[in-house]
């Protein structure tokens, strides 16, 4: 896996910080653009268990156990 997507994920998450603090006090708007960078979040994590995933996959296929 590169780590690209896990950067991604971390820069995410930086960035809704703000908003987030700011949903908390009540500011309606910093809600609203805190709930679409969720989405994002949601989506770069989905990315980073995917590649996870053909990580491991390659890793199994490439193994000596599995030319047997």
């Amino acid at each position: 896996m590169s780590f690209q997507e896990w950067e991604t994920l971390k820069r995410l998450v930086a960035e809704a910080e703000e908003d987030v603090a700011k949903a908390a006090g009540g500011n309606k708007a910093a809600g609203t653009r805190a709930r679409k960078k969720m989405q994002d979040i949601k989506a770069a994590a989905q990315e980073v268990r995917k590649k996870i995933l053909e990580g491991r996959g390659e890793a199994e296929t490439n193994s000596p156990a599995s030319a047997d």
